[in-house]
C-alpha cells in the first residue's frame, strides 16, 4: 500500500442546528473533489467514505478496509454567519496523528475556506508522505450566492439516497437553488443526475424525462463545457436516448480526461470496453474503479458484470448476491443474477428468483422476457411460446426497447438467427440503447459463429479505438544543473544554518528560502534524497538531538527538552521519528541520567 493514499470520513455536524448536516456533509464532498485533483495521490470516492459515516469502526480497521495509508477526519461548525472547520491527518498504521488545523471564517468566504483548507491538507500530506504536484488552487468559487450553494447542498444530500422521494425533493431543491443563481452549473448537474436516475428506473414516463434530463444537461455545458460530469451526462444521452455508441465513447473520453479518477466515468469506460470486444481494458478501468471506490455498489457491479461478460459465471453470481443481500431491490444486480443462472443452465432457480422479486422492482419486460428465455431449457413449450406472442406485440411500441432485446435473445436461442437478426435490424432503425448491451451478452453467444454477427457488431461500435493512451513521461521540474545547485543550497541551509530547528518549519517555507517552487523541492527530495520533507527534516533534528544529549554540559535537560531544542514540537512526534531512524528509543539508546525523563 502507497503512502499516497487517503480516504476522507465525514466531517462530523457539531453546529447547534442539527439539520445543518448536508452542510458537513457538502463539506467533505468539496474536500474530496479537491483532493481527487491532484495526479500522484489516490483519494477514497464520496461513496466508499461515507459508507463509514455514524458508525464506531477503529481508524485502523477502515484504513485496511479502504486500503489507504491515511485518514482525515474534522468537523464542521456553523452559527451566527461563522464557520468554524477542524482537520487532523491521521498515519492510520500507527494511528500517528501528525497534523491538525483549524479555521474559523466568515460564511461568506466558504470556498476561499475550502479552498485554503485543501490546499493545506495536500501540502501537509505531501510533506508526510512523499512527492506529488500541487496546483495553485484546489477549489473555485462556484456562486456569488450563499443560499444556491446551501440548496444545492442539501438536493445533493438527498440525490445521494437514491430513491424516488428523495430524488424529488432533491429535483425541488436544484430548481430553488437556480431561482437564486440561475448559472449555477453544479445545480443544473445536480437535476440531470437525479433525472436520469427517475429515467432509468422507469420512475417517472422515460421518454419525458430523458428530455428533462437532456435539457438541464445541455444549459450545463453551455456554461461550463469543461466539467467532467456534465460529459458523463452527455454520454449517458448519446447511449441511452440515441443509441449512439461512437458519440458515448467520445463523451466518455472528456470526461476522464477532465477527471481522470471519476468513479462514474470508469465504470461507464468498462461498459463500452466490454461492448467493444476489449475486456483486458474493461478490467482495468473496473480495477482503478474498485481502488478509488471499492464500497461503491456500483463499482461492485461492474466487478460482477466484468466476471459475467468474461463467463465466469459463478464468480459474478456470488457477487451478485451479496449485492442483492445488501439491498433486494437493486434492479439491475437482480436481472443479471437471473442471467447468470441461466448460464449456469439453472433455469428453475432463474424462475423462483422472479417470483421472488419483490412488485416496485419486477419491470414487466424483464420478468416476461427472462421468464421466455428460462423457458426453453425446461421444455415448457406452451409457456414459452405465449410469452413471446406477448413480447412480439410490446415490441410493436418503438419505446419497448427491452421487448426488442429480449426478442432478439430468445431467437438466438431458439437457434433462429435469422429472426434474431430481423428484430435486431428493427430494434436498431428506432436506435434501441438497450440493444446496444444485449448485441454481445453471452445469451446471444449462438450468434457470433454466424457471419452476419461481425457486420453488425461493426455497424454497431465501428472501430471507436477505446483504450486510453499511455501519457507521455513528463519532464522533470528542474534540469540537471539547476538541480544540483538547489542541492547545495539545501545542504548549506541545513548544516550552516540549522533551518530544521524551526519547530514550525514547512515545505513551501523552506522551499522559498532554496529560492525554488514547493512541487520542485518536494520532487529534489524524492528523486535525489530518497525521502519525503518530513523525514528528511527530521533526520536532521534527530541527528541534532544526539549530539545535544551527549553533551554533559546539557544534563540538566530531560530527554524532552533535548527534542525540543532540537526543532521537535511533539513528544509522540519525537519518539516515532527517533525509533523510525534508529530503530530503538531515546531512553535505551541514550543510558544517561536526564532529570524529568517521561519516556
Amino acid at each position: 500500500m502507497t503512502g499516497r493514499t487517503i480516504a476522507v470520513l465525514p466531517f462530523l455536524n457539531i453546529s447547534p442546528d442539527k439539520d445543518l448536516e448536508y452542510f458537513s456533509d457538502g463539506i467533505t464532498e468539496e474536500i474530496i473533489n479537491a483532493l481527487a485533483q491532484i495526479d500522484g495521490l489516490r483519494v477514497i470516492s464520496r461513496t466508499s467514505s461515507f459508507s463509514f459515516k455514524s458508525k464506531d469502526i477503529p481508524l485502523k480497521e477502515i484504513a485496511g478496509t479502504l486500503g489507504v495509508a491515511n485518514v482525515l477526519e474534522g468537523s464542521v461548525r456553523m452559527s451566527g454567519g461563522r464557520v468554524r472547520i477542524t482537520a487532523q491527518l491521521i498515519q492510520a498504521a500507527d494511528d500517528f496523528h501528525f497534523w491538525s488545523e483549524t479555521w474559523d471564517r466568515n460564511l461568506n468566504d466558504i470556498f476561499a475556506v475550502q479552498d485554503e483548507s485543501s490546499l493545506l491538507i495536500a501540502e501537509k500530506l505531501r510533506e508526510q508522505t512523499g512527492h506529488f504536484e500541487i496546483g495553485e488552487h484546489l477549489v473555485r468559487k462556484q456562486t456569488g450566492n450563499l443560499e444556491a450553494y446551501h440548496r444545492m447542498l442539501r438536493g445533493r444530500y438527498h440525490v445521494h439516497l437514491w430513491n424516488p422521494v428523495d430524488a424529488q425533493r432533491a429535483i425541488d431543491l436544484f430548481h430553488q437553488a437556480l431561482e437564486k443563481d440561475p448559472q449555477h452549473v453544479e445545480s443544473y448537474v445536480g437535476l440531470a443526475e437525479a433525472y436520469s436516475f427517475m429515467a432509468s428506473t422507469e420512475t417517472l414516463p422515460r421518454e419525458e424525462t430523458w428530455a428533462l434530463h437532456a435539457k438541464h444537461t445541455c444549459i450545463a455545458h453551455d456554461l461550463n463545457p469543461d466539467h467532467p460530469a456534465v460529459h458523463h451526462q452527455l454520454a449517458n444521452l448519446a447511449f441511452f436516448t440515441r443509441g449512439d455508441f461512437r458519440e458515448a465513447v467520445r463523451h466518455n473520453a472528456r470526461s476522464l480526461e477532465l477527471k481522470a479518477n471519476y468513479p462514474n466515468a470508469l465504470h461507464y469506460r468498462a461498459l463500452l470496453h466490454l461492448l467493444g470486444g476489449d475486456p483486458s481494458e474493461a478490467g482495468r478501468c473496473v480495477q482503478r474503479a474498485l481502488d478509488i471506490d471499492p464500497l461503491n455498489p456500483e463499482s461492485q457491479f461492474y466487478q460482477a458484470y466484468f466476471h459475467y461478460r468474461t463467463h465466469r459465471f459463478e464468480e459474478a453470481l456470488n457477487l451478485y448476491e451479496a449485492l442483492l443481500q445488501k439491498n433486494p431491490r437493486n434492479i439491475p444486480a437482480s436481472i443479471v443474477r437471473n442471467y447468470c443462472l441461466l448460464k449456469l443452465q439453472r433455469p428453475g432457480e432463474a424462475l423462483s428468483s422472479l417470483e421472488a422479486m419483490p412488485d416496485e422492482i419486477a419491470l414487466p419486460d424483464e420478468w416476461l422476457g427472462i421468464r421466455c428465455l428460462a423457458g426453453l431449457p425446461l421444455g415448457n413449450n406452451v409457456e414459452s411460446a405465449a410469452c413471446l406472442r406477448e413480447l412480439e406485440a410490446k415490441a410493436k411500441d418503438p419505446q419497448a426497447f427491452q421487448a426488442h432485446s429480449y426478442l432478439y435473445l430468445v431467437y438466438a436461442n431458439r437457434g433462429e438467427a435469422t429472426k434474431a437478426f430481423e428484430w435486431l435490424e428493427k430494434a436498431m432503425a428506432v436506435n434501441s440503447s438497450v440493444l446496444l448491451i444485449s448485441f454481445s451478452d453471452p445469451l446471444a453467444e449462438a450468434l457470433r459463429s454466424d457471419p452476419r454477427y461481425a457486420a453488425y457488431q461493426q455497424r454497431l461500435y465501428g472501430d471507436v479505438l477505446l483504450r486510453t493512451a499511455t501519457p507521455p513521461d513528463k519532464a522533470p521540474p528542474m534540469e540537471q544543473g539547476e538541480a544540483e545547485n538547489s542541492l547545495r543550497r539545501l545542504g548549506r541551509l541545513m548544516r550552516e544554518e540549522e533551518a530544521f530547528l524551526n519547530p514550525t518549519l514547512s515545505l513551501r517555507e523552506l522551499a522559498g528560502r532554496v529560492d525554488i517552487h514547493p512541487n520542485q523541492l518536494s520532487w529534489l527530495l524524492n528523486t535525489h534524497a530518497k525521502c519525503n520533507f518530513n523525514e528528511f527534516v527530521n533526520r536532521h533534528r534527530v541527528e541534532h538531538f544526539k549530539k545535544l544529549a551527549r553533551n554533559p554540559d546539557l544534563g540538566h535537560l530531560s530527554l524532552v527538552g533535548l527534542a525540543f531544542e532540537s526543532g521537535f514540537n511533539s513528544k509522540t512526534v519525537f519518539n516515532t521519528c527517533f525509533k523510525r531512524e534508529t530503530g530503538m528509543t531515546p531512553v535505551s539508546s541514550f543510558n544517561v541520567e536526564h532529570p524529568g525523563s517521561e519516556f
